[in-house]
């Protein structure tokens, strides 16, 4: 009995920490949901290069302050190539390749491009992480993929736009800076690991910034300064804390399914921030991706 009773305290925990990590990730996943939105306002104002360029300066400016203030040390040369690879994913990669693409398609359907991030997720947590998602998963995962690939080329009247590529390159750098950074939050925690990416990613985004201004006007409304200080202080930076948290609390392949519900809620933001035309098919496929991101929970990751 006490054998039996101590196998179901262990499993209430577990079960508790799944919980606690799908919330923590749904947090961040909320407030990713209106960065595609905003970009899609600010992006004819100021250049989709320039807000993917200076939204991390804002951030790194951000990070570096709270870092000084608490005293920080350092980061150890052992977490120096992971910090590299989520500076390069998350902090360079996704904002100016997204940034860029939302300047050919419109929000709502970069958004469904978009879920096919978990997915990619899931793939370099098997790669950096060594997480072995079992075959159910992969099937979900699988679905998701289609899904997402057969809505791009629906819309670009039976080939990809240069805006999907373009996100598709976002979205194969996030996933690595999304795995790397959910590992490595288990040793510094995540709002440091995406601190200290901002600051290793800084001087590079300095250097590139005079040249992302010379490829566009920048002339933003106050609409578009609003837009681009959301992108830079919650997208770029607190939203990382509650993401990351989430991913170092459980199986970064399966918690980063909960991602999949930033598409419905992406479309939801664009028709009433954007005035979007959401047609039965783009309706369809982001439910279809709620309902991958629900069928993911039921599925079992090995470490």
């Amino acid at each position: 009995m006490k054998l039996e009773s101590n196998a179901t305290a262990s499993k209430r925990v577990t079960l508790s920490l799944e919980t606690q990590a799908a919330l923590w990730a749904f947090l961040g996943v909320l407030i990713f949901s209106f960065t595609l939105p905003l970009t899609r306002i600010a992006a004819p104002e100021i250049g989709g290069f320039t807000i993917g360029i200076g939204r991390a300066i804002i951030a790194a400016a951000i990070a570096g302050t709270v870092l000084y203030l608490r005293r920080e040390k350092f980061p150890e040369r052992k977490h120096w190539r992971g910090l590299a690879l989520v500076a390069f994913g998350v902090v360079f990669g996704f904002p100016v390749f997204s940034s860029i693409a939302l300047q050919f398609v419109d929000a709502s359907h970069g958004s469904v491009i978009n879920g096919l991030l978990p997915a990619a997720s899931a793939v370099a947590a098997v790669i950096f992480t060594r997480e072995r998602p079992q075959w159910t998963f992969w099937i979900v995962c699988a679905a998701g993929v289609i899904a997402a690939v057969l809505y791009g080329i629906s819309r670009g009247a039976g080939h990809l736009q240069p805006g999907d590529l373009l996100m598709l390159a976002a979205v194969f750098l996030a996933a690595i800076g999304y795995a790397e950074g959910g590992r490595l939050s288990r040793e510094l925690e995540g709002w440091r690991v995406i601190s200290w990416a901002l600051i290793f990613a800084a001087p590079m985004m300095v250097a590139t910034l005079p040249i992302a201004l010379s490829t566009h006007p920048f002339a933003p409304t106050p609409l578009g300064w609003l837009a681009f200080l959301y992108v830079s202080v919650f997208s770029m930076y607190l939203g990382f804390f509650a993401w990351y948290k989430g991913l170092s609390m459980g199986s970064i392949a399966k918690t980063g399914q909960v991602q999949l519900a930033q598409t419905p809620l992406t479309l939801l933001w664009s028709g009433l921030l954007l005035g979007e035309h959401l047609d039965p098919v783009t309706l369809a496929a982001g439910g279809f991706m709620v309902c991958v991101a629900l069928l993911s929970r039921f599925t079992r990751v090995r470490h």
